[in-house]
């Protein structure tokens, strides 16, 4: 069997009614997995038939993910239905858009709670269902968690205060899993996806070459990368950030320290730290910050973005 297989494993992906979700849910099933799709609507409906008439297996399972029991309705679906999870894709979020001086607070409560609060939820349900399955079996099980982040957290959208902080969010909770689920078998990390679906339809303009037989932005570009990280291809890959979209997938380095500022005596006076931190920032492009803005550098799919 190859190592990109999902045969005889289960997923869950959440926010699969359409979109990026549905994508991921779709190249999920043609590995093999059998499906969980969650939506808030009846759309996650139509996309298990899609599976099925492929010759798959899902379910549909309706719910807000913001709702914290949903998570573990979830899991007991997959272990009920198809005896095992092995999977999670958590995808689901909602927009708000808005400069932070107009954020209102059901604007922040909305994206914090389907996107961070969502992730949050299954994450949980799914860690119990592979612990006690790991203490089981006795050792490690097989586990896959990929979380959905942004570039607007590497950037800081400024439209987006909610839904970057949000996403901020969701990688720090990616990294706490990876340290606290690795030793049962479990890898976890985020993708910060482009792809055109009704989310981002007012973001991106067309495909600059319309010969090109997939989108540059098609999202089925990034259900593949979502597919392998399922896969038992990736076992030794887990704590990572990728940024995918297009014909690429970029690895994120972790944050460095740039400079380290000492106190002569100990301890600072006001003082010392003007004339020490001062000069240090004297001349400094206002891009260079601790926002990731050289990511922008990897883009050559040649689609104005069309929001900005």
């Amino acid at each position: 069997m190859s190592e990109t297989s999902l045969a005889g494993r289960t997923a869950i992906v959440t926010g699969a009614g359409g979109g990026l979700g549905r994508a991921e849910a779709l190249s999920l099933a043609a590995a093999g997995a059998r499906v969980v799709v969650n939506d808030y609507s009846e759309a996650g409906d139509a996309v298990v038939a899609e599976i099925k008439e492929a010759g798959g297996e899902a379910l549909a399972v309706r719910g807000d993910i913001g709702d914290w029991s949903l998570g573990d309705r979830l899991v007991e679906a997959a272990v009920d239905t198809f005896g095992s999870l092995d999977i999670v894709v958590n995808n689901a979020g909602v927009l708000r858009d808005s400069m932070i001086f107009n954020l209102t607070e059901d604007a922040w409560d909305d994206v914090i709670r389907v996107h961070l609060k969502g992730h949050a939820s299954l994450s949980r349900a799914a860690a119990v269902h592979w612990r006690a399955a790991s203490k089981a079996a006795g050792g490690p099980i097989y586990g896959r968690l990929v979380n959905t982040t942004s570039e607007a957290f590497l950037f800081g959208s400024a439209g987006q205060p909610n839904y970057s902080a949000a996403k901020a969010g969701i990688v720090a909770l990616t990294l706490s899993a990876n340290q606290g689920l690795s030793r049962y078998g479990v890898t976890a990390n985020a993708i910060a996806p482009r792809a055109r679906t009704d989310m981002t339809s007012h973001v991106f303009a067309g495909d600059p070459d319309a010969s090109r037989e997939l989108d540059i932005l098609a999202p089925e570009r990034v259900g593949t990368f979502v597919s392998y990280l399922a896969s038992p291809a990736a076992a030794g890959i887990s704590g990572q950030v990728f940024v995918v979209y297009g014909d690429m997938v970029a690895l994120m380095d972790s944050p460095k320290v740039e400079q380290k500022f000492t106190a002569a005596s100990g301890v600072f006076s006001t003082d010392e730290l003007a004339a020490q931190l001062g000069p240090h920032f004297e001349g400094r492009s206002p891009h260079q910050t601790y926002a990731a803005y050289s990511v922008a550098a990897l883009d050559t799919t040649g689609v104005e973005n069309i929001a900005n």
